[in-house]
C-alpha cells in the first residue's frame, strides 16, 4: 500500500511538473513572435513609426511577464493574464499591419495614378508624330504591368507589386527617351521663332499681293490655305514616316522645313493629283552640307527630292510627303498656281498642341 502511494505520489508530481509546464504557455505568445516577423518584414517601422514602437514595447513587457512567470514554482503559475496581456498585443499587431496594408495600397495607387496619366500624355504624343510607333511599344508594356500590378493589389501581395511598379517607371522613360529629342524642338523659343517668322512672311506676301499661299503645320497636322493674307480653308494631312523631323537626306521618311514654291501642278500622278514643291532649296542644300561634315548623315546618303503635296489620304504615311483626302487635293489643286509659296514649319506658336503635352509629362 505504501509503494502505490509513493507511486501515485511520483507519478502526479511528474505530470504537475511536465504535463503542466509543457501545455501552460499561451498559443498567442507563438502567434506574437511570428507577427512581429511580418511586421519588421512588412516596414511598419518605417510605415507606422509610433505604432511600431508602442507595439514593441508592450511584446518586450509581455515577454518579461512570461520570465516572471516562469520563475515562479510550477503550481503557483498563471498564464491568464499573460494570454489576455498577448491578445491585446496581438490586436494592436493586426491593426499595424492593416494600416502598412492601406499605406502601401494607397502609395501604389497613388504611383499608378500619376503613371495612368504619363501614359496618356505619351500616347496622345505618339499618336501626334509618326515616330511615336516605337515609343507605343514600351508604353502597351507599361500598361500591362499596370494591369499585373492590380491584380496583385486584389489579391494583397503589395511587396510585389511595389516592385512591378519601376519596371513600370522604367518603360515610361524609355518611351520619353524615344521621343523627347524629336519632340523637344516643339519647346524651342529659337526654333518656334524661325518658323514663325517663315509664316509671317508668307502670309504678309499674300497679303500685299492679293495672292494664295500654303502653310502646313506639323503640330496640328494641317494645311492652310491664305487669300489675301486671310485663312481661307484648312485642311488635315499625313506626314512623312519620320514626319516630325526636318528633312536632311534622301530616305530619312522626313518632311522638310522652310519656304517653298510648287513648282509643278500634276493632273495625274502615282498618288492621284500633286503640287510638286522646288525641295531642295538653298538652305536645305547648305544644311545638307554642314549636316554631313559634323556627321549627322552617311557619308553616301543624297539630298534627294520629289517632295510633293498630294492625295492618295490624310492617314496614309508618306515618305516625306504632304498627304491629303482626295476631295480635298481636289479644291487645293484648283486654288493654287505655279509660284505659289508654301511655308512648313513644326508650329506657329509656343503654346502649340505638342508643347502643352509635354509640359505634362
Amino acid at each position: 500500500m505504501v509503494k502505490k502511494l509513493a507511486k501515485f505520489i511520483i507519478s502526479f508530481w511528474v505530470f504537475l511538473t511536465f504535463g503542466c509546464a509543457a501545455s501552460s504557455l499561451p498559443p498567442e505568445v507563438k502567434l506574437a513572435e511570428t507577427q512581429e516577423r511580418n511586421l519588421w518584414r512588412s516596414g511598419a517601422k518605417i510605415y507606422t513609426p509610433e505604432e511600431y514602437s508602442i507595439y514593441i514595447s508592450a511584446l518586450k513587457k509581455g515577454k518579461g511577464d512570461i520570465i516572471k512567470e516562469q520563475a515562479k514554482f510550477v503550481l503557483f503559475r498563471n498564464y491568464k493574464p499573460v494570454e489576455t496581456e498577448f491578445r491585446e498585443i496581438l490586436r494592436q499587431g493586426d491593426e499595424i499591419l492593416k494600416k502598412i496594408q492601406e499605406q502601401k495600397t494607397n502609395n501604389i495607387l497613388n504611383q499608378l495614378a500619376f503613371f495612368k496619366n504619363k501614359i496618356e500624355n505619351l500616347k496622345w504624343l505618339t499618336l501626334k508624330i509618326n515616330e511615336g510607333r516605337n515609343a507605343r511599344k514600351d508604353i502597351i508594356k507599361a500598361e500591362l504591368l499596370i494591369s499585373e500590378i492590380n491584380f496583385l493589389c486584389k489579391n494583397y501581395d503589395y511587396d510585389y507589386a511595389g516592385k512591378k511598379l519601376s519596371d513600370v517607371s522604367a518603360f515610361i522613360e524609355a518611351a520619353e527617351d524615344t521621343i523627347s529629342p524629336i519632340l523637344n524642338r516643339y519647346v524651342d523659343k529659337n526654333q518656334i521663332a524661325r518658323w514663325q517668322r517663315l509664316v509671317d512672311d508668307i502670309i504678309v506676301e499674300s497679303r500685299d499681293k492679293e495672292t494664295v499661299a500654303i502653310v502646313v503645320n506639323k503640330s496640328e497636322r494641317s494645311l492652310t490655305i491664305y487669300k489675301g493674307g486671310i485663312p481661307f480653308r484648312v485642311y488635315s494631312v499625313g506626314l512623312g514616316r519620320n514626319g516630325s523631323k526636318d528633312k536632311l537626306y534622301a530616305g530619312d521618311g522626313a518632311t522638310p522645313e522652310g519656304r517653298y514654291r510648287i513648282i509643278r501642278k500634276l493632273a495625274k500622278s502615282h498618288y492621284y493629283k500633286a503640287l510638286l514643291i522646288n525641295y531642295p532649296n538653298e538652305e536645305d542644300r547648305r544644311q545638307f552640307i554642314r549636316e554631313k561634315r559634323m556627321g549627322n548623315i552617311p557619308r553616301k546618303a543624297s539630298m534627294g527630292g520629289l517632295i510633293e503635296i498630294h492625295g492618295g489620304g490624310k492617314d496614309n504615311m508618306t515618305y516625306g510627303c504632304i498627304a491629303l483626302d482626295n476631295k480635298h487635293m481636289d479644291e487645293v489643286f484648283n486654288l493654287v498656281n505655279v509660284g505659289t509659296p508654301v511655308a512648313i514649319v513644326g508650329a506657329v506658336d509656343y503654346e502649340n498642341s505638342i508643347a502643352a503635352a509635354i509640359k505634362g509629362l
